[in-house]
């Protein structure tokens, strides 16, 4: 039996209350979703600047009736450092997930991702300081490792941020680190790489590669690739993070104040990926007679990306459970689904 197995054991003997701040958005609803068929108590946190009400909905429909009625929605911003302390009373565990994400946009609005990115962290992370929570699990981001060229990237070696994002999400794990020393309070940054799966929205600018590819490709849209295609990155699927999460949450103190890679430790060319999502949508019963256009690469980006996962697998027992292909095949379903029904 892997750890986090044991974990889900004594969870569901043993409900404790959690936070998710950014509940309503991709990451943040399954987190809800697996820490309600635990039967968890759960705070959940958003202002919908990114999240979704229908994502909480799709929840509501997945457990029990019981097991919602232990969920306490509260609409609201992280740069307001009342509504985080409102928040945060009573509650065991935090997993803050609530960000303006995306490297373009940061690009575009730099202001705005500093606000939330960084003054909305310090709230939260005050807040939970303040009422003295059992653990602080944050989402960090694997853009911090910069311009810095080894693969496979190694926790303790980053260069330097190559977007206003990922100066953000450093600054995040500096915060972490001196409220780790000034005031003993320590905590978990999770560099999450390319993550995918369900309730990942595949609208608007700034959607992540696979949910924006699967619809373009039932669509018949013309699909666009920066630079050659053989630009990689490490793409790990939800349910991993999720498990990581949980792993991280529940941590030993000797195990905190410290950053972890959420990734498989694998690499995969755009290439690649558009023929692995042109696959599963076939095994959907769909035709796809498309072929990517190719043009200039883009601002911000990195060339490569892989992640070690040897700091996680050793010292929290993470072990992903699904490789790309994997994912792509669990998640293709709900990305027809719910492309059909709003596209």
């Amino acid at each position: 039996m892997i750890k986090y197995e044991e974990l889900q054991r004594t969870l569901l003997k043993s409900p404790k209350v959690w936070l998710i701040t950014g509940v309503a958005g991709f990451i943040g609803s399954n987190l809800l979703e697996e820490l309600l068929k635990l039967d968890q108590i759960v705070v959940g946190l958003d202002n919908f600047s990114t999240g979704h009400l229908r994502n909480l909905n799709e929840v509501e429909r997945l457990v029990s009736p019981v097991q919602w009625k232990r969920f306490s929605f509260i609409e609201g911003d992280i740069r307001s450092y009342r509504t985080c302390l409102d928040v945060m009373k009573g509650v065991d565990y935090v997993l803050h997930q609530a960000a303006l994400g995306s490297v373009p946009r940061s690009i575009a609005d730099p202001i705005a991702t500093n606000e939330t990115n960084i003054s909305g962290f310090l709230n939260v992370l005050q807040a939970a300081k303040e009422v003295d929570v059992c653990s602080f699990t944050y989402a960090a981001s694997s853009s911090t490792y910069g311009d810095h060229p080894a693969l496979p990237k190694l926790e303790d070696n980053i260069g330097a941020p190559l977007s206003p994002y990922a100066v953000t999400k450093y600054v995040n794990e500096l915060y972490a680190s001196v409220f780790a020393e000034t005031y003993g309070f320590k905590s978990i940054g999770l560099r999450y790489f390319n993550v995918f799966g369900k309730r990942q929205d595949p609208n608007g600018a700034y959607a992540a590669v696979i949910p924006k590819w699967t619809s373009s490709m039932i669509k018949n849209e013309k699909i666009y690739i920066n630079g050659d295609g053989e630009t990689s990155r490490d793409f790990c699927f939800i349910d991993n993070v999720v498990q990581m999460n949980i792993l991280s949450a529940l941590a030993s103190s000797a195990e905190k104040n410290k950053v972890y890679n959420v990734a498989l430790g694998d690499r995969t060319t755009l290439n690649q990926l558009f023929e692995l999502i042109k696959a599963n949508i076939e095994t959907q019963g769909l035709s796809v007679e498309l072929s990517p256009t190719y043009r200039e690469f883009r601002s911000g980006d990195v060339r490569h990306s892989q992640a070690s996962i040897e700091r996680a697998e050793s010292l929290l027992g993470y072990k992903p459970q699904f490789k790309i292909n994997e994912g792509l095949s669990e998640a293709m379903p709900w990305y027809v689904e719910f492309f059909n029904k709003n596209c």
